[in-house]
């Protein structure tokens, strides 16, 4: 089979969690860079990344890459590509998006219009016509100019796969799904492992914890463009990658997953969303504010994202928030904690309330445009299960 380069974008920072993601679905990674890891495949790998991969964004057909500093050098390297390889006479093709990074050619639009403009002129001369219906199968086109080096890619995917499907409802200041599930992959918490997510919002993270412990693909319940690449996709391969899905989920998988938040509204919207990912009967969800935070088991996982200036006004308000985090850690001093937040003075906020002076790590995560660190503050490891107890 041929094989393909295939490029996944991801949220900067978290290049480390999609890379081990597709060498567990057994691709061979070829490039990392900064919000993208490329990988080697044939079209079946396309298939499965869309439907299992949980942290990337889309994942593009890579069609080329090449200098251009002039808009005539970009005309020319576009149409010397063999688009009749990848679009049938039929096809409807456009650029999506266009983006320039310290590069001279800059115009979003313009790079739009000129990269049109060579593939029509290369189609032309490959399918003996002068006028295209376009009334056929959607090839959408992203391009990146980087210091000058365009890259081209054929997007597969459609609407981003952060859009499982189940989130109807969003309280203010969302985490994306795929930026939960990349929190979630990123800490040691494994689905026998209690989770709290005591700031859950429209249950997001509990809802992306009850899916990787039910080991249920993200992609399995949604379309994609390429399903209509009837040129290069075959239907059964499609059709082999959702029955793998099906095969691999554990409907019967025992969590101890919990979502807590001070508003009804939120909750109520986090319990429907969890019934459209049918994983409603995995999670538990309570209206708790963050001062009653307490549990007796020992050694979980919080794993959260917590206001950080869009829904709190005041800053002194946002370090007695902070503090209150921080001394429901230090009355819990045997857990795992992990907080998204974009509020600077957070360590010293949660330090203030009994939390360790520095977190175990910090992590730089771009959430959109925001710039947020993920604070990582490691407690103690569970002892060790006796052996016979192992082994039932």
């Amino acid at each position: 089979m041929e094989r393909y380069e295939w490029m996944a974008p991801c949220h900067f920072g978290m290049e480390a969690v999609l890379k081990r993601e597709i060498a567990d679905l057994g691709y061979e990674i070829t490039h990392v860079e900064d919000g993208r890891v490329t990988f080697a495949g044939d079209i079946e790998a396309m298939v499965r990344a869309n439907i299992f991969l949980r942290t990337t964004e889309r994942i593009l057909l890579k069609i080329a890459s090449f200098r251009a500093d002039t808009f005539d050098e970009l005309f020319e390297g576009v149409k010397a590509l063999p688009w009749e390889r990848y679009i049938p006479q039929d096809g409807k093709f456009w650029v999506t998006k266009a983006n320039s990074v310290s590069s001279k050619l800059f115009s979003p639009s313009d790079i739009q219009r000129i990269v049109k403009k060579a593939m029509v002129e290369r189609l032309k001369q490959t399918y003996h016509t002068s006028w295209f219906e376009e009334s056929g199968a959607s090839y959408p086109l992203r391009i990146s100019i980087i210091k000058d080096i365009v890259t081209i890619g054929l997007d597969t995917t459609g609407e981003s796969l952060h859009k499982r499907g189940y989130r109807k409802f969003t309280a203010p200041a969302p985490v994306t799904e795929t930026l939960a599930a990349a929190i979630l992959l990123l800490s040691p918490w494994k689905a026998d492992r209690l989770l709290v997510d005591p700031f859950c919002g429209s249950g997001t993270i509990p809802i992306e914890a009850a899916m990787i412990g039910m080991d249920m693909a993200p992609g399995m319940n949604r379309a994609f463009t390429a399903e209509n690449w009837n040129n290069l996709v075959q239907k059964k391969q499609w059709y082999a990658a959702l029955e793998e899905a099906n095969d691999r989920l554990k409907e019967d998988a025992e969590l101890h997953i919990q979502g807590y938040d001070i508003s009804d509204e939120a909750l109520h919207m986090a319990r429907a969303n969890a019934k459209l990912a049918e994983v409603d009967g995995k999670i538990h969800w309570q209206r708790r504010d963050i001062k009653d935070f307490s549990n007796p088991k020992k050694y979980g996982f919080v794993i959260t994202n917590p206001p950080y200036g869009e829904r709190l006004a005041m800053k002194e308000e946002m370090f007695s928030l902070y503090q209150t985090i921080g001394q429901a850690m230090a009355a819990n001093d045997t857990w795992s904690y992990f907080l998204l937040s974009g509020y600077e003075d957070a360590v010293r906020a949660l330090a203030a309330g009994g939390a360790p002076a520095k977190a175990t790590k910090n992590r730089k995560i771009y959430n959109g445009m925001m710039k947020t660190y993920l604070y990582q503050y490691m407690g103690p490891r569970p002892p060790r299960r006796k052996e016979s107890k192992e082994n039932g």
